[in-house]
């Protein structure tokens, strides 16, 4: 199914969902991205619910839908039926909005996440840790925005790591630098759409209670997939 036809069949799948439903709903779109589970092969996130602004009382969100994962999945199931598969997520995402003006401490978190990793793009300084109040997909995986983060805890710098992506496993040379370390992956396949980041990071101590700048290091590396 084309995309157009896509974003068609979504507008018909929203006329038949009652208004009260609806509120609080900003807009309803088709994104071309592709968006990979992190750890589980052949499975995708076909949809999300995204906060705008507002709080618990006035909260604006935006449902999006993701062609790319609907097109993924229908190539690797010969049973896949597009509209089911689309109402069940449209359904599922408006079950989010609810849940979110449930929790507008969440809100804010997110929201400070996003600033934190805009700052990390941009070359300036930013909280180290700022991932791990953002989206949780599985246990030790993080999503802000299109960028995804594997957190991996040590006691010391290791040499290399080994880390499962999309479900294979890849190792890639940690450089010498200082902990933490912001690591982002390239030559990964089914990358996600932003950037893929793999933060090494020790257990905060007592001693950083009293740090008042938090400083991280940044590279990139090249993954070498292993070798079943």
């Amino acid at each position: 199914m084309t995309r157009d036809d896509f974003q068609q069949l979504v507008r018909q799948l929203v006329r038949e969902i009652p208004d009260h439903y609806l509120e609080g709903i900003a807009a309803i779109d088709v994104s071309p991205k592709t968006i990979p589970h992190p750890l589980l092969a052949d499975v995708y996130t076909l949809g999300e619910c995204i906060p705008v602004h507002g709080d618990a009382d006035t909260l604006v969100s935006r449902v999006v839908l993701y062609h790319g994962s609907f097109g993924a999945l229908a190539r690797r199931q010969e049973n896949f039926v597009w509209r089911d598969e689309a109402w069940d997520t449209l359904t599922h995402e408006l079950r989010h909005h609810l849940e979110w003006q449930a929790d507008a401490d969440d809100l804010e978190q997110y929201d400070w996440a996003a600033e934190q990793n805009f700052a990390r793009l941009e070359g300036e300084p930013f909280e180290p840790t700022f991932h791990l109040v953002a989206e949780r997909i599985v246990t030790g995986v993080y999503r802000v925005d299109d960028d995804v983060f594997i957190d991996h805890v040590v006691r010391t710098r290791p040499d290399r790591h080994e880390l499962v992506w999309h479900g294979a496993r890849y190792t890639v040379t940690v450089p010498a630098a200082p902990l933490p370390i912001f690591l982002t992956l390239e030559d990964v396949p089914e990358p996600p759409p932003g950037e893929l980041v793999l933060v090494i990071r020790r257990k905060p101590g007592l001693r950083d209670l009293f740090r008042r700048v938090h400083r991280a290091s940044e590279a990139s590396a090249v993954v070498t997939p292993v070798t079943p």
